[in-house]
């Protein structure tokens, strides 16, 4: 099968990726770039990777868009041949841990001996510098140790953590995508390359900033269930409706409230927004009437309403809801419904690529289509292992 570069139609098209394949957030951010156009080449071990969250490697929806490419980093045949990529690529994109590969010879200052106008990515927990840089770690210690996890969930007794999106996907991803981005826009001016050094404790202290913001003003209660957002007051939380699902309501400003009492046929008992004293009072008269109907007998209340209500929908639900649908947020491809390539724009729209394969199902095609000489040689050398 040949493969050509170039393919990408998202305003990063002829931008050139090495990814050296790691999990999670590092993975994350090359499907982002790669959704967006990028060429993006990923270096996995042979066999893959020992965390798998899926069996399926057709479902393993962070690795698509990119051929995967099998080395054996140890042989210096294939890092040779990763500098050969490297010098002639963008950027590079790795979430080893600090040291790594500087002791297999792809550290920052061989890339960019042979690069130097290379961005370097790297995509850590901790980050490349500090007590626990060479700690093993995972998404809710990160957030741990920020202050995000303290305040998370209704449950006045412990808190509760979000699966891994705020710190691996929102402290992490992104802020390497924003680091490479930034640094891209800065080699146009400077025509050098450099180092980003993405650390999810980094980025998820950034991506908390309003409630730095309020605790810094006084305005932000230490404790779970108590502030603006995290169901402190009763016009913004989740409630259950008469069939176990549930809504959710964030009816902040006035004018959302006075909509929402009057959805509900309560105006009239209901006590005011600012009547902080009588909040338990709200609450309880929200909660039961809102049990009183199925969670569909209240989507259709308040559908296209400034209420600021909406269904809670399971993940296999969510792409059948009439927004997300007419939007097309979530599309299928080769038999898996998953994510569209996001944001959009208006010149240089997003497609979706390659679909998700085994490690090693492009070695040759994506070497070639890289320019790599002797690929065979370089398989039959065991350097690279084709799938």
């Amino acid at each position: 099968m040949a493969l050509t570069l170039g393919q990408g139609t998202g305003p990063l098209a002829g931008l050139k990726v090495v990814e050296l394949a790691g999990i999670g957030p590092g993975p994350h951010a090359c499907m982002i770039l790669a959704d967006l156009g990028a060429d993006v080449i990923r270096i996995d071990r042979p066999g893959g990777g020992a965390l798998s969250v899926v069996a399926d490697p057709r479902h393993d929806l962070l690795t698509r868009g990119r051929p995967s490419v099998a080395a054996n980093l140890k042989d210096p045949v294939a890092r040779d041949t990763v500098l050969d990529l490297v010098a002639e690529a963008d950027v590079l994109v790795e979430g080893l841990r600090p040291g790594v590969t500087e002791r297999l010879g792809l550290g920052p200052d061989d890339c960019l001996a042979r690069n130097p106008r290379l961005v370097y990515g790297r995509m850590t927990g901790w980050g490349q510098t500090g007590p626990l840089a060479h700690t093993a770690g995972h998404d809710m210690d990160y957030i741990a140790i920020t202050g995000a996890l303290h305040g998370l969930g209704q449950d006045k007794a412990r808190p509760h953590f979000p699966s891994n999106l705020v710190g691996d996907f929102g402290g992490g991803s992104t802020y390497l995508v924003i680091g490479i981005l930034a640094a891209l826009v800065e080699r146009g001016i400077s025509g050098k390359g450099q180092v980003v050094d993405a650390a999810i404790v980094d980025g998820t202290a950034h991506l908390n900033a309003m409630a730095s913001a309020m605790l810094a003003g006084g305005g932000f209660t230490e404790e779970r269930a108590a502030n603006l957002l995290d169901g402190g007051i009763p016009y913004y939380d989740i409630y259950e409706t008469a069939d176990g699902e549930h809504l959710a309501v964030g009816a902040l400003e006035p004018q959302f409230f006075d909509e929402l009492v009057t959805r509900l046929g309560i105006k009239e008992q209901a006590p005011g927004q600012a009547e902080l004293g009588r909040y338990d009072e709200l609450r309880t008269l929200i909660a039961d009437t809102i049990r009183s109907r199925t969670r569909a007998e209240w989507t259709e209340v308040f559908d296209g309403t400034d209420a600021c209500v909406a269904p809670i929908l399971r993940m296999s639900e969510a792409p059948e809801h009439p927004h997300v649908a007419a939007r097309e947020i979530f599309v299928e491809r080769d038999g898996v419904v998953q994510p569209a390539p996001a944001p959009r724009f208006s010149r240089t729209e997003p497609t979706l690529t390659l679909s998700p394969h085994r490690a090693g199902s492009y070695t040759r095609e994506a070497l070639e289509a890289w320019g790599v000489a002797d690929v065979d040689g370089l398989i039959a050398s065991g350097a690279f292992v084709q799938a």
